[in-house]
């Protein structure tokens, strides 16, 4: 067995695997391209890379792993996964169920176990050919991850991908415009909160959270009356939200910051803002945004009474699409130096948001350092 990439994915598998060899972008000399030997791929490995395109045989982790004894529940989509799949693990693991995925613990770490709920990424599902889920539950998708697939299509395209091997005894739930997809397992569809609350009779006045986690908790419990035809409030109300994610904080004069650097497309940010509406609003925005096209994120923030402040890479393009917009826009090009600035206008009833709409590897390691080093900029001034 070979398995392209050499990060926590790949390890986790040769773990399994001790006799696989691993591949990366330095061993071109030493990959056969006629080799028919079956090969994992990293799922952050793109379709357009040298060994990928020169593969014969290539699986998923989840072909490799997902046998058809297990029972297994997936959750995709642009935005929320991870969110989603930790309500439904919060939910669900009394019952003997263990959560990995593109969350936190490869599925190679716990392939052996029965009973599982799995983050699936986009990527995941591109190299995925036979493995399907018995749940599959599909958040709202919109454009995201572009420069990876080549093209919104192919990246919707992967996400629907698991409705195809689906059988009659699986259920799926997804947003109504795949209402009409191709399936044999029993499909449902939403177009919102309300929609899907009534198909499972739960009531939303008994949830303590708000939009964009609503939703998230309304699919949780989703899974849970399937499963056992059980619906408990309690519990999802006790679920804690991942920092980075609509996180609020207060600095030393009392003003608002929300730290919402978990946002890497232009839905979340959309999303984010929409608890904000009342209020001015100060949006630190920018990074990798991976080929995505900006301009209907700029037609939603002129509803809104805002002042952009650009970081990143694409940092002239947004501050381009402001001007033509007509919003207010700063290019500052660095985190450091867009904190600085709103430091010295914001007010109470004010807010400042960092919600990129990008990726984040640009300038930082990860979503979660970046929103780390903008807690940092600002905290220390209590």
């Amino acid at each position: 067995m070979r398995i392209l990439g050499k990060g926590k994915t790949a390890q986790a598998i040769q773990e399994v695997y001790p006799d696989a060899k691993l591949y990366d972008d330095n061993d071109h000399e030493n990959f056969d391209s006629n080799s028919s030997e079956l090969t994992i791929v990293s799922p952050g490995i793109p379709p357009y890379n040298y060994l990928v395109q020169n593969t014969k045989n290539i699986q998923s982790d989840y072909d490799l792993f997902l046998t058809p004894d297990k029972f297994t529940i997936w959750i995709s989509g642009t935005n929320g996964k991870t969110t989603t799949t930790g309500m439904i693990y919060h939910l669900l693991k009394e019952e003997g169920f263990f959560c990995g995925g593109n969350i936190g613990t490869p599925l190679a770490n716990i392939a052996h176990e029965k009973k599982l709920i799995l983050e699936t990424s986009s990527f995941t599902l591109h190299y995925t050919n036979k493995a399907k889920p018995n749940i599959y539950i599909l958040l709202p998708i919109s454009e995201d991850h572009i420069s990876w697939h080549g093209s919104f299509r192919e990246y919707e395209d992967s996400k629907l991908k698991p409705l195809q091997w689906m059988g009659k005894d699986d259920i799926a739930i997804v947003p109504s415009k795949y209402k009409e997809f191709q399936t044999d397992c029993t499909l449902y569809h939403y177009s919102g909160v309300e929609d899907i609350s009534s198909q499972f009779n739960i009531d939303i006045k008994k949830l303590k959270f708000k939009e964009p986690f609503l939703i998230d908790s309304i699919l949780a419990l989703c899974v849970e009356k399937i499963l056992y035809d059980t619906l408990n409030y309690e519990k999802i109300n006790s679920f804690q939200a991942d920092p980075h994610k609509i996180e609020e904080f207060k600095d030393q004069k009392g003003r608002v910051w929300v730290d919402d650097s978990k946002a890497t497309n232009i839905d979340a940010t959309i999303q984010a803002l929409k608890s904000y509406s009342g209020k001015k609003i100060y949006l630190i925005l920018g990074g990798d945004d991976k080929g995505a096209d900006m301009k209907p994120l700029f037609a939603e923030l002129k509803r809104y009474n805002i002042e952009i402040f650009c970081i990143g890479t694409n940092t002239e393009k947004l501050d381009s699409l402001a001007k033509d917009f007509s919003i207010t826009s700063y290019p500052f090009g660095t985190l450091d130096k867009a904190v600085a600035s709103i430091f010295k206008k914001l007010s109470l009833d004010e807010v400042a948001i960092l919600s990129p709409a990008a990726a984040s590897l640009d300038q930082f390691s990860s979503y979660k350092h970046r929103g780390e080093v903008f807690k940092d900029l600002i905290l220390p001034k209590i």
